[in-house]
């Protein structure tokens, strides 16, 4: 058996009881690009998307093929990885740091000295506009980019032909090995860039220097039972490598879902856990409604040659980390609920799951459908999907 879990990064669906406290009441990922009128997934209607509880978009229309539910963030935060981690069975109770007004002098000197490198900016700032605004002074005088988000992030931006990308990475595992304790991030980010002013341009070879887990996620779990994890995309810079028995790094949603084919046509038996982070990164960050909505019509083609090519014991999970609405204040993530859409033929046709009360749901399910010992949070929707 295989099951693909395939996270859509951001894609929220609004009505988090608790967005309010996050600064984000009214925002809604996937209504607004509904709303565009140019939304056209008739593969996940066919799963049940317009099903789930609260979306109210349209008329549901076709009996669902698959089986459908929301899912409510319990952790304290709403960024990639306090998302990733709840999905694979560990709520976050206590939210990673943040810096609104940069990271504190002493933080910034320690890592100045021991990276040898001065640094720019040190702010909360665009990803595509800190490269605009400091790239010239970077290639003028070698200082490192350091800039921060909403986020629990350390991003370090620096130009391909200034900084090659291996001492990027150097720099970067050398911020992480600092920034623990009372600092410790969720993530410090790598984020080359190339081109000439002002059109700069973000490379593919963005890395992520996560966190590890604090205890076993679902993902340790398979492993200790001989079930192989294959990450793709960022999903193994998501959890610090901790779990993941196969790696495809990231190359955008388009290479990473032909990775996901390749699987499909080997004789994989295992999770596939799947990133797909075009959405937030190119689209959602960016507040670009029409490129989200494009973007959501591509994978929905994707998900067409995917479900065609299913073999028998295969089991389709589809979901979010997180909200990012494109047409909301501000450029940060955004507190949602995700969508939930499941399906196999193995798998009951029409299942309303409703709303469960934790991301983590999946993790225990995932557990039950391989039938090993789990003791991670969340409850089982195993039995309510199977036939």
């Amino acid at each position: 058996m295989s099951i693909y879990w395939i996270v859509l990064d951001s894609a929220g669906i609004g009505d988090a009881a608790d967005a309010e406290q996050f600064g984000d009441a009214g925002s809604n990922t996937w209504k607004r690009c509904y709303d565009t009128g140019k939304l056209e997934i008739p593969n996940m209607e066919k799963l049940g998307i317009y099903h789930i509880d609260g979306m109210n978009l349209k008329s549901p229309g076709q009996t669902p093929a698959g089986c459908y539910g929301r899912l409510e963030e319990k952790s304290l935060g709403k960024d990639t990885t306090i998302g990733h981690w709840e999905m694979a069975g560990l709520i976050t109770n206590a939210p990673f740091p943040t810096y609104p007004h940069g990271f504190p002098r002493e933080v910034m000197e320690k890592f100045e000295q021991l990276t040898g490198c001065g640094t720019l900016c040190n702010l909360p700032y665009s990803g595509s506009e800190v490269i605009c605004d400091y790239g010239e002074e970077h290639l003028r005088t070698g200082k490192l980019i350091i800039y921060t988000s909403a986020d629990s992030v350390f991003q370090i931006a620096a130009h391909e032909d200034k900084v090659s990308v291996k001492k990027l990475y150097e720099y970067c595992q050398i911020a992480r090995d600092l920034l623990q304790g009372e600092h410790a991030v969720a993530r410090v980010i790598a984020r080359p860039f190339v081109g000439t002013y002002p059109d700069y341009v973000r490379t593919d070879r963005r890395h992520d220097f996560s966190l590890q887990p604090g205890k076993d996620t679902i993902l340790d779990q398979l492993g200790k039972n001989g079930i192989p994890v294959q990450g793709i995309g960022k999903i193994y810079d998501i959890f610090a490598g901790k779990g993941v028995s196969q790696t495809i790094p990231n190359h955008g949603n388009k290479a990473n879902m032909e990775e996901v084919f390749r699987v499909q046509k080997s004789d994989f038996q295992g999770l596939c856990y799947v990133n797909l982070v075009d959405f937030d990164m190119l689209y959602g960050h960016r507040r670009d409604i029409p490129g989200y909505t494009n973007a959501l019509n591509e994978f929905d083609k994707q998900l067409g040659t995917f479900m065609d090519q299913m073999k028998e014991k295969d089991i389709l999970f589809i979901t979010a980390d997180h909200g990012c609405d494109p047409g909301f204040q501000g450029t940060d993530h955004t507190r949602e609920n995700v969508p939930l859409l499941c399906y196999g033929k193995a798998l009951r046709e029409n299942v309303n799951l409703g709303k469960r009360g934790t991301f983590a749901d999946i993790a225990a399910t995932v557990g039950a459908l391989f039938q090993i010992s789990y003791d991670g949070d969340g409850s089982s929707f195993a039995e309510e999907i199977l036939k």
